[in-house]
This record gives C-alpha cells, sequence and structure tokens, in this order.
C-alpha cells in the first residue's frame, strides 16, 4: 500500500471517529454548554449588513443551490470528455449529502432556535447538511481543478477558495441560528470521512483503467 493510500485512510479513520465521539457527546448533552456559548458569542456581534451577508453566503450552500451548481459542473465534465469525473463526481458529493441525511435521522437532534425571526427548517440538526454538501462539493471542485493545472499557485488558490467557501457557509449556519456548531463541525466530518474512502477507492480499483484528456 503505497503512502497516499495510507494517508487517505488515515485520514478517513480519523474523520469517523472524530464524528462517533461528537455523536455521542451531542446525544447525551455534553456539547450543548459549547454550543450555546458558542452561539451567544456570535448572535451578540450581529447586525443588519453582516445578517443579510450571511443569509447570501447560506444560500451558496443550501441543497437546491448546489444540485443546479452540481449538474451544470457534469455537464462541463462530460462535454470535456472527464466521464470519470462526472462519475466520481456522483459518487463523492451526492453520496456524502445521502450519508448526511441519513444520519440526521438516526440521530434526531432538534433544531435549535433561530434568530432574526427566521423559520426554523423541518429537518433534524447533527450533522448539517449545509455543512455536510459544502464541504464536499467544494472539496471536489477543488481537487478536480488542481489536478488539471500544472501550476502550484493555481493549485493553493484553489484549496484556499474552497476552504474559504466551506468556513464561510459553515460560520453562516451559526450566525442565523440554523444550527449548532457542534453541527456544523459534525458535517465536516462526514463530508471528510466520505470524500477520503471515496478517494481511496478510485486510487485503488480506478488506476488501471485509460487517463482521460486534460484540458
Amino acid at each position: 500500500m503505497t503512502g497516499s493510500k495510507i494517508l487517505r485512510l488515515t485520514i478517513a479513520a480519523a474523520a469517523l471517529l472524530f464524528f462517533v465521539w461528537l455523536a455521542a457527546e451531542v446525544v447525551h448533552g455534553r456539547t450543548q454548554r459549547f454550543d450555546d456559548g458558542i452561539r451567544m458569542l456570535v448572535h451578540a456581534h450581529a447586525s443588519p449588513p453582516l445578517t443579510a451577508i450571511m443569509r447570501g453566503i447560506s444560500l451558496i450552500g443550501a441543497p437546491a443551490v448546489l444540485i443546479v451548481v452540481g449538474a451544470l459542473a457534469i455537464v462541463f465534465f462530460v462535454r470535456t470528455q472527464r466521464s470519470r469525473t462526472a462519475m466520481l463526481y456522483l459518487l463523492a458529493v451526492p453520496g456524502a449529502q445521502v450519508l448526511g441525511e441519513s444520519l440526521k435521522a438516526v440521530l434526531h437532534r432538534p433544531r435549535p432556535a433561530t434568530f432574526f425571526g427566521l423559520a426554523e427548517p423541518t429537518s433534524y440538526s447533527f450533522p448539517s447538511g449545509h455543512a455536510v454538501g459544502s464541504c464536499a462539493f467544494f472539496c471536489a471542485l477543488a481537487v478536480f481543478a488542481a489536478a488539471h493545472t500544472g501550476s502550484r499557485v493555481r493549485r493553493w488558490l484553489y484549496y484556499m477558495g474552497a476552504a474559504t467557501a466551506i468556513a464561510a457557509i459553515g460560520f453562516s449556519r451559526i450566525y442565523l441560528g440554523m444550527h449548532y456548531p457542534s453541527d456544523v463541525l459534525g458535517g465536516y466530518a462526514v463530508a471528510v470521512f466520505w470524500l477520503s474512502i471515496v478517494a481511496w477507492v478510485h486510487n485503488r480499483f480506478g488506476d488501471s483503467r485509460p487517463a482521460e484528456t486534460a484540458p
């Protein structure tokens, strides 16, 4: 087993262990003090302009938006002769979202009270679907884009852009009161676990397939 495969499995194992630990803490109510403290600290610095910005950022991570943008990305991959990338995207991003929603249904954590008079979502709270979806989506796009550039600077810009978008969407959910901080952390853990497994499987079983045409 190569070093990269070991690294992927190590990351997957670490993300899984963290999620299992966090889920146990959530179920037993041991994160409540931490969650409430962070929520109140963030809410204390609220302002109308920031609220408008956070609502816009949260919308970017909404499932409907990610589905539309993801569909456009798949069309782009297919039209540029990257059908393997399109299939890998379908496995990575929707797969992570399905896993996240399944865990929500199992854990049944109620939503926190929202801020700013916003309607409370009807789904469960842990893990955050926005965190799972945005982390899987932007990480996948950054990796795909980085794989098709020879510039180290561009690769780091892709990664930094993805990290910024993921962090901003997660923060927006806490700011708006839609999720507890532990919901967002749990969502990130789910996405990292799933993406690491998908990357390991692809590396393990996809190396022998013909390479795609680079742009």
